[in-house]
This record gives structure tokens, C-alpha cells and sequence, in this order.
């Protein structure tokens, strides 16, 4: 499979790689590279669809990643890519036009998972259309650092699904071929925010484009379940079935084998 012949009707795993030292969940897990290699192996092993690459971690309170260092760690997982999985669809999660334009010179055709929907860098959604690169635009209220200090809307859903229609409109004007959109959970919400968010998916499925769901392991499923990161599991893989009935089209998920058997449930269902 590739790019052109993704085919969202079947629902989709996007596995995590992050090569950080302080992701919320596996920070400083895959800097060697034996490690980045087993976990590759390990993800594609369970069915991976998608490898989602982050080199900058977006945490609340995280600390900010020169463009230079978030690069070297890219290179680091995209040349064991290159050598040994070439087949293998790359995502990367970056709101950098500058690292984008790098990967894409020196890696070629990847999907660019930007947090910021293209609010940190205005260029960002019309060169991926002009370069036919697939686009996650998520929605997020702030920065990563500062996001849930204080988030405060008047109507959540309303304003995410405003703000989709504005970038939609900006994707349509550069004639975009792959627009995904990503309502963002956990980036500038509050835990009530996130479920009404969930409760409400179908909303903007509406808009017709790809949907993508990044809830694993997030506080919005400890704080309700009391419980760790480590101890979340269970509660992901409820939210992830829960947010395919209401119409999810990529889940992005740390635990690759449990995501799978939801989808394959699902589509058993249906």
C-alpha cells in the first residue's frame, strides 16, 4: 500500500515512535537504536498501517527542541526505515515546515502530523498540497507548553468544528488531495471537554474528510479511571472502540496488537 491507495473505509492503526526523552508515556524508551529497531519490528510484526515519528515532545510543560536536534533524532528512525522497512508509511509528528521540507528532500513522500493545524507555520498545509504529502491537521487551544493551564471555550465542539471549516477552506484553495483532521484530545481541553469531544465525534465526521484519534493512554482515561499511564490500557482500547462506532478512521495508538483486534471486532460487527 501507499499514499495514493489508502483506502480509509477500513479503519487504520497509526503506531507511536517517539524518539524523546520526555514523552508522557515511553520518553526515553527509543533513543539507541537496537531499541528504535525492535520497536519498528515489534509494531509492523502487530499490523501497524502507519509509523507515527515524533521527535519533539508536545507534553504539557515539555521543554522546547531546537530544529537541529528534533532533525538528528528523525535521522536516527529514518534511516533504519530506509535500510531495512522502505515499504513502510511514514508519519511525522512536527508543526516545523522547516523539518518537513528536510525530511521530505532527504526521505521523500511522508505524512505530516502537525499538532498546531498549521497555525505555527502558515505555509505549512499549501506546501503539503503543492508536494502531495498527506496532512493531519489536529486542532489544539494554545501552546504545548502552556495548553492546559486554563482551557476555556463556550461551546467546544462548535469552535473545533469552526475552526476545521476555516483550514478546510485553506486546504480546498490549494487543491489538497489528503486531508486528515484530528479533533486534538488532550491539547488545550479539559477532561469533561475531551469526552463531550468523544461523545460528539460523529459531528465532524460530517465534514467528510479521514478522521484521526489519538486518545491512547492519555490523562483524559487516567484522571476518570484513576490510575497511571502504564495502568491505561484497558481504558484506551474502550474509548478506541467507542470511537470507531462514532466513526474514526485512523487510530493513533501506542500498543499496536490491542488497537488491531479492536478494529478487526469492529469490522466483524459490521
Amino acid at each position: 500500500m501507499d499514499w495514493n491507495s489508502m483506502d480509509y473505509s477500513s479503519p487504520k492503526v497509526m503506531g507511536i515512535l517517539n524518539v524523546t526523552p520526555d514523552s508522557f508515556y515511553d520518553g526515553g524508551s527509543y533513543t539507541t537504536e537496537n531499541a528504535i529497531q525492535q520497536r519498528l519490528e515489534k509494531m509492523l510484526d502487530e499490523g501497524a498501517d502507519i509509523v507515527d515519528i515524533g521527535a519533539y515532545s508536545s507534553r504539557p510543560g515539555a521543554a522546547d527542541v531546537p530544529e537541529d536536534e528534533e532533525l538528528n533524532r528523525l535521522w536516527k528512525v529514518l534511516q533504519i526505515i530506509k535500510r531495512d522497512y522502505p515499504e513502510v508509511l511514514v508519519s511525522i509528528d512536527t508543526f516545523r515546515l522547516s523539518v518537513i521540507q528536510k525530511v521530505f528532500d532527504r526521505f521523500g513522500q511522508v505524512m505530516v502530523n502537525d499538532i498546531s493545524g498549521g497555525n505555527f507555520d502558515q505555509k505549512m498545509i499549501e506546501f503539503t498540497a503543492k508536494t502531495c504529502l498527506p496532512y493531519v491537521c489536529m486542532h489544539m487551544q494554545g501552546m504545548p507548553q502552556t495548553m492546559q493551564q486554563n482551557p476555556h471555550y463556550q461551546n467546544v465542539v462548535e469552535e473545533i468544528l469552526a475552526f476545521f471549516k476555516k483550514k478546510i477552506e485553506e486546504a480546498n484553495k490549494f487543491n489538497h488531495k489528503h486531508f486528515v483532521i484530528d479533533p486534538g484530545f488532550g491539547f488545550g481541553k479539559t477532561v469533561e471537554q475531551n469526552y463531550e469531544l468523544m461523545n460528539r465525534l460523529d459531528t465532524f465526521v460530517s465534514l467528510g474528510f479521514p478522521l484521526l484519534v489519538g486518545i491512547s493512554r492519555k490523562s483524559m482515561i487516567q484522571k476518570v479511571l484513576n490510575c497511571t499511564a502504564d495502568e491505561a490500557l484497558n481504558g484506551t482500547t474502550v474509548l478506541n472502540t467507542f470511537a470507531l462506532t462514532k466513526g474514526a478512521n485512523i487510530l493513533r495508538v501506542h500498543d499496536v496488537k490491542e488497537a488491531k483486534e479492536v478494529v478487526k471486532l469492529f469490522e466483524k460487527l459490521n
